[in-house]
C-alpha cells in the first residue's frame, strides 16, 4: 500500500476514535444521571492536555518509537473506553466516582496521541524522502474525515434489544444517546493498536549533549512572557480557548433538547433528532477552511484573520441563540456549524504560525507546546467549567415523555447561556483589536 495512504488510514483512525463521542456524550450522560457533570467530561480533557502529551513526547523521544507508543496509548485508552460502556450497559445510571475514573484515564492515554500522530507521520514522510509541508495537510485532512465519519454513525446507528439497524429518524436507542458510542470508540482504539505495529519504523534519534529539566519540560518557552506582544498573544490565547469546548459540550443536548419541545413540528424535525449529524457540518467546515488559511494570511495578516476568528465564535454563539430545528430557524443552527471552521481554524492553525514566526528556532517546539498548553489545556478548562457552571444555572436535566418513551432533556433559558457566551466572544475580540499589536518588536 502507497505509504502517504497508509498513513492517511492512521490519521482517519485516530480521529475516528474520539469523533466516536466528542460531540454526542453529553446526551448519554444526561440519561445516565451525570448531566450535571458535562462540563467536568470536556475539562478533563483540558486538565489531561497540560502534562500528558509532554510526558509521553519525552517517553517517545528517549525510550520507544512513536508509531509503537501511539499503538500502546490506543490499547490503553482503548480498554478503559470500553469499560465506561461495561459499566453502561449493566447500570443505566452507573457509579459516578468509577466511571469518571475510566473516562479520565482513557482519555488521558488519548489525548496525547494526537500528537504522537503527526510526529509519527512527518517522521515517516521525512525518512522517505518526501516533502512534509506538501504531503502531510491532505493526509491530516483524513483525519477530520474520520471524525465525521464515525459522528454520522453514531448519529444513524440503533441496538435495540439485541438487533442493528441505521435510521435518521427518531429512536431513543441511537447510539448517540447512549453507552454504544464509548463501545464504537474503544473497537476503533483497538483497531489502531494493531495498525499502529504494521507501520514503518521511526528509529530513536540519540541527540548531542544533554538538556535541562527545564528544556525537558519545555519551560524555557515561558520566557516569551517577558516580551508584551507575546505575553498579551498567550492571554488572549487563553481567553479564546475558553470558548473551543463549550459547543463540544452542549450543543448535542441543546439541539436534542427540542425533541421535548410541545410544538410538534420542532419536536419531529430532522435536526432535533440528528444533533450529531447536523453539527459534523461544523467538522466539514473545519476541514475547508484550512485550506483558506494561507490566502487570508498573505491577503490580510495575522491579526485580522485572528479577529475574523474572534468575532467568528460570537456568530457562533449567537446563531444557536436565536435559531431553532424547524425552517427556517434551522438554517441559522446550520451558519453557526459553517462559521465554526473560520472560529476555530483561523485561530488554532494562524496562531500557531504566528508562533512559530516570533519565537527563535531554540524554543519553537516549546513554544508550541505553551500555545496548546494556554488554549487547550487552560482556556478549554477553565472555560468548560464556567460555561457548565452557566448553563446549569440556567437549565436543568427534565423528563418528558416523547411517543411513549420518557427521555431526559437539558431544558431552560438556552437562549440566555448563548447570548452569555457571545457576549464573552464578543468583548475578548474587541479587548484583543485594541491592545494588540503584532508589528510591534520589542528588545
Amino acid at each position: 500500500m502507497n505509504l502517504k495512504v497508509r498513513l492517511a488510514v492512521m490519521n482517519f483512525l485516530e480521529f475516528a476514535v474520539w469523533g466516536a463521542y466528542l460531540t454526542c456524550m453529553g446526551n448519554y450522560l444526561g440519561k445516565a444521571g451525570l448531566g450535571e457533570q458535562i462540563a467536568w467530561f470536556y475539562a478533563i480533557q483540558g486538565i489531561v492536555s497540560i502534562f500528558m502529551p509532554t510526558l509521553m513526547g519525552i517517553v517517545a523521544d528517549k525510550y520507544i518509537q512513536p508509531q509503537r507508543l501511539l499503538g500502546i496509548c490506543h490499547l490503553l485508552a482503548g480498554a478503559f473506553m470500553i469499560g465506561c460502556w461495561w459499566m453502561g450497559m449493566n447500570n443505566p445510571t452507573p457509579d459516578k466516582t468509577a466511571f469518571i475514573t475510566l473516562y479520565t484515564l482513557s482519555v488521558a492515554f488519548y489525548m496525547p496521541t494526537i500528537a504522537l500522530a503527526n510526529t509519527t507521520a512527518f517522521s515517516i514522510l521525512s525518512r522517505n524522502g518526501m516533502d512534509t509541508v506538501k504531503d502531510f495537510p491532505p493526509i491530516r485532512v483524513l483525519g477530520t474525515v474520520g471524525f465525521i465519519a464515525t459522528m454520522w454513525f453514531v448519529n444513524c446507528a440503533v441496538w435495540d434489544g439485541g438487533s442493528f439497524m441505521f435510521t435518521l429518524g427518531e429512536n431513543a436507542h441511537k447510539f448517540q444517546y447512549t453507552y454504544m458510542q464509548f463501545f464504537v470508540s474503544g473497537l476503533l482504539s483497538f483497531v489502531l493498536f494493531a495498525y499502529c505495529f504494521t507501520l514503518p519504523a521511526c528509529p530513536l534519534v540519540k541527540k548531542e549533549g544533554g538538556k535541562s529539566l527545564a528544556e525537558t519540560f519545555g519551560l524555557n518557552a515561558f520566557k516569551l512572557f517577558k516580551t508584551k506582544r507575546m505575553a498579551l498573544f498567550f492571554i488572549f490565547s487563553a481567553l479564546l480557548g475558553m470558548c473551543l469546548q463549550v459547543t463540544n459540550g452542549y450543543a448535542g443536548p441543546f439541539i436534542t433538547s427540542f425533541k421535548g419541545s410541545m410544538d410538534a413540528t420542532i419536536a419531529n424535525s430532522f435536526a432535533a433528532n440528528n444533533a450529531t449529524l447536523l453539527t459534523s457540518i461544523s467538522q466539514i467546515s473545519e476541514a475547508l477552511c484550512i485550506l483558506m488559511i494561507p490566502f487570508f494570511l498573505k491577503r490580510y495578516g495575522i491579526k485580522v484573520v485572528m479577529l475574523m476568528s474572534m468575532f467568528a465564535w460570537v456568530f457562533r454563539f449567537g446563531f444557536f441563540g436565536v435559531g431553532n430545528p424547524a425552517m427556517p430557524g434551522v438554517l441559522l443552527f446550520i451558519l453557526s456549524c459553517i462559521v465554526y471552521g473560520v472560529a476555530f481554524d483561523f485561530f488554532n492553525v494562524s496562531g500557531g504560525i504566528f508562533v512559530d514566526q516570533e519565537c527563535e528556532p531554540s524554543i519553537k517546539a516549546s513554544a508550541q507546546g505553551l500555545f496548546m498548553m494556554m488554549t487547550n489545556g487552560v482556556g478549554a478548562t477553565v472555560g468548560t467549567l464556567a460555561a457548565g457552571a452557566i448553563i446549569n444555572s440556567y437549565c436543568s436535566w427534565q423528563d418528558v415523555v416523547v411517543n411513549g418513551v420518557s427521555q431526559s432533556f437539558l431544558l431552560g433559558s438556552w437562549q440566555t447561556c448563548w447570548f452569555i457566551f457571545a457576549a464573552f466572544a464578543l468583548v475578548v475580540g474587541v479587548a484583543f483589536a485594541l491592545v494588540f499589536d503584532p508589528k510591534k518588536k520589542e528588545n
